[in-house]
């Protein structure tokens, strides 16, 4: 990691470049009383954040499914620039990360929104540190519903992975998996799940409930991994397992509820996709 608190860095805070560490949003402000906003979380290379257009594309979506004005990619990516920018000195670790969130702005203290209320858009860097090269997770009972409101949605309604990912830490592990209303796997907290099944490099749907990564949709176009959806028996059936994300990039799972999986070990259909998303992504900063 390369060290620097968050605390240290600027911000970016509607417009303004702030410190980090006196920055403020106003207390009523939506995103922070009941998760009315959407993010994205960009890996920084050499200063740079990387897929960017794709990330923006996300963001877009999400804030429409929301009924949030975006304030579109050309403010977005000057706020990014502006913020790698004030934070070169900073950004040195091995993977930093950038975050741009986008609230629904000031409203009631419960879920009205106050008309007229201007969005607010902030950003800010953090070190994330290398992930190692494989990891333990769990499931849990609670499912993502697909078919509810935020399905799909990126947005910073995020306690129900909060509580899985704490679950998932006091167990010993680095993350937690869901199942869909119908038993069905989607997703990590924060990652997508690839498994290997008769030699098969699969996928769940987004239709079932997960969350279209930036990672995922590269490896899909990269590796010609299928979507196919699973059921959670599935996690132990398969050769191998990997999840990925922003900050993991391909990462492989070999033990599932503290029982072994995927053989227990980085398998060689991981390797290769993990070898193939780190050469393509190093010949374009926006893929």
């Amino acid at each position: 990691m390369s060290g620097f608190a968050d605390a240290e860095a600027m911000a970016w805070v509607n417009g303004e470049l702030i410190q980090a560490g006196l920055a403020t949003l106003p207390l009523l402000d939506h995103g922070i009383t009941v998760g009315d906003g959407v993010f994205e979380a960009m890996k920084v290379v050499n200063g740079q954040a990387f897929a960017v257009t794709r990330h923006l594309r996300r963001m877009e979506r999400s804030a429409a499914g929301l009924g949030i004005a975006f304030p579109g990619p050309s403010v977005v990516r000057q706020a990014i620039d502006e913020l790698l920018a004030a934070n070169q000195d900073l950004l040195t670790g091995p993977v930093d990360v950038v975050r741009v969130t986008l609230t629904a702005g000031i409203g009631r203290i419960g879920s009205g929104r106050l008309p007229g209320s201007k969005p607010s858009l902030f950003a800010l860097v953090t070190s994330h540190g290398l992930e190692p090269a494989e990891t333990a997770v769990i499931t849990v009972p609670f499912s993502r519903n697909e078919n509810g409101a935020l399905a799909g949605l990126k947005t910073t309604s995020y306690a129900a992975n909060a509580l899985a990912l704490a679950q998932a830490k006091a167990a010993g592990a680095s993350e937690a998996l869901f199942p869909n209303t119908r038993g069905l796997l989607t997703e990590g907290t924060g990652s997508n799940v690839f498994l290997v099944l008769d030699g098969t490099l699969v996928t769940p749907p987004l239709t079932d409930g997960a969350l279209g990564g930036v990672t995922r949709d590269l490896l899909l176009e990269w590796t010609g991994a299928a979507e196919q959806s699973v059921p959670m028996s599935a996690l132990w059936e398969a050769s191998e397992l990997f999840v990925t994300s922003t900050g993991r990039g391909v990462q492989a799972v070999t033990q599932i509820d503290g029982r072994v999986a995927g053989g227990g070990q980085i398998g060689p259909q991981t390797l290769a996709a993990r070898e193939v998303f780190e050469a393509r992504a190093a010949e374009s900063l926006d893929p």
